[in-house]
């Protein structure tokens, strides 16, 4: 990962202008103006806004505006409209509440100085430093620098953030209580699925992570688990649902696998528990969260359930049981139908039941969900799940409703 050639003088490249253009009085009242601005009509806004603004200023601004308005999703409104992005920097941010939660963490492990290395735009920066933590924040890229300095100011962090354009193998860390290490995963071609094409590599990371006191390096969720170091702790996180990450921790609980929930912040760790045993579909359906799937917890859960608790297949994640026991790290659903797949019976028996709205779940199964609903031709007052899976190595469909 090669430092910028200071020849070149990155710093004072044409991305850069025209990113300090929208940071004077006449950029910022232009990105004001452009909040809910329809991206629809953006020929249009364009036109009108070039008859008083420079060209140039104008067109920074709309590229401007539209990536705060991807990155709502993320930040949220209210910080989103004050921040600043670069594409790559929207798509590759940790989620705010992810990022809270990571910051949270340090914070409970006492740290008050870390250096954030590969910082991007700056959003755990934030995080970390809204918790009370003074942040080194670093990226080798002069764009992604002075966006991730503007932020901080924008924000009223810049007190607690300093950001340094360098190349984070060269930085000294020794000073530092931890250190947070999110090496980029894309490249000009897209995901990076080798972990030492990372930037940096991920045996680079590793090193780095190992030097401090504390530390967590972010990774992707498909990590195996045969590459997470003996003495790293794997925490997969979750929010809304949804998998996010996967973080490697350092100095904290080595050998610990560890699901975590958002927004609740419920966790799960490991017993090392053997696979439940497979047992016939009984009355309820358990579907584990996806972070607990990737931590390999789902037998933690099913033996938290009372009864006969078991897998439907064993090369499946679906935890059933004939007693319904309400739990933070599943989903449950109500069974009323087990039989054969077959596309024929259940057409027939949608269009018996009145079936107009259906969510159709898939695991095992080569069934597209939503060419299936094409299929199905739902039309009726009433609702039901259809779950496309396999029992006892045959593909079965399953049809409930859910518990809550």
């Amino acid at each position: 990962m090669p430092a910028p050639n200071a020849e070149t003088n990155p710093e004072t490249s044409p991305e850069t202008e025209a990113f300090a253009a929208l940071l004077t009085d006449e950029g910022r009242r232009l990105l004001d103006d452009l909040r809910d601005y329809d991206p629809a009509r953006e020929l249009a806004t364009a036109t009108r806004l070039r008859r008083e603004h420079p060209a140039e200023l104008v067109s920074a601004a709309l590229g401007q505006a539209r990536l705060r308005q991807r990155a709502v999703a993320k930040f949220g409104a209210a910080d989103a409209h004050r921040m600043f992005f670069t594409p790559n920097g929207v798509e590759q941010a940790t989620r705010a509440s992810v990022a809270a939660h990571r910051a949270r963490r340090f914070a409970a492990l006492s740290v008050r100085r870390l250096a954030d290395l590969c910082c991007g735009n700056g959003g755990d920066a934030i995080a970390l430093a809204r918790a009370g933590i003074a942040v080194l924040a670093v990226d080798r890229d002069p764009l992604t620098a002075a966006v991730a300095r503007a932020n901080a100011e924008a924000l009223g962090l810049a007190d607690l953030i300093e950001v340094r354009c360098a190349d984070v193998t060269d930085v000294d860390t020794s000073g530092y209580d931890a250190v947070f290490v999110d090496p980029a995963r894309r490249g000009g071609r897209g995901r990076i699925f080798d972990p030492e094409a990372y930037s940096p590599p991920l045996s680079w990371a590793i090193d780095a992570a190992r030097s401090a006191p504390h530390a967590a390096l972010k990774i992707a969720p498909g990590v195996p688990h045969e590459a997470v170091p003996d003495d790293a702790e794997a925490e997969w996180i979750s929010d809304g649902g949804d998998v996010k990450e996967a973080v490697l921790w350092f100095g904290t609980e080595p050998g610990t696998r560890r699901a975590t929930l958002l927004p609740a912040g419920t966790h799960l760790t490991g017993a090392d528990l053997p696979d439940p045993a497979v047992r016939p579909v009984g009355r309820y359906l358990y579907e584990p969260d996806g972070a607990v799937i990737r931590a390999h917890l789902v037998a933690d859960v099913a033996a938290a359930l009372p009864g006969d608790a078991g897998l439907i297949d064993g090369t499946i994640a679906y935890v059933t049981s004939d007693e319904l026991h309400p739990t933070p790290y599943a989903t449950a659903y109500e069974i009323t139908d087990v039989l054969p797949f077959n596309l024929k019976k259940l057409k027939a028996l949608v269009r018996e039941r009145g079936i107009g709205v259906a969510v159709i779940k898939k695991r095992g199964s080569a069934v597209e969900p939503e060419e299936l609903r094409r299929k199905l031709k739902l039309d009726g007052p009433h609702s039901c799940v259809v779950i496309l899976t396999r029992a006892a190595g045959a593909p079965v469909m399953l049809l409930g409703q859910p518990t809550t």
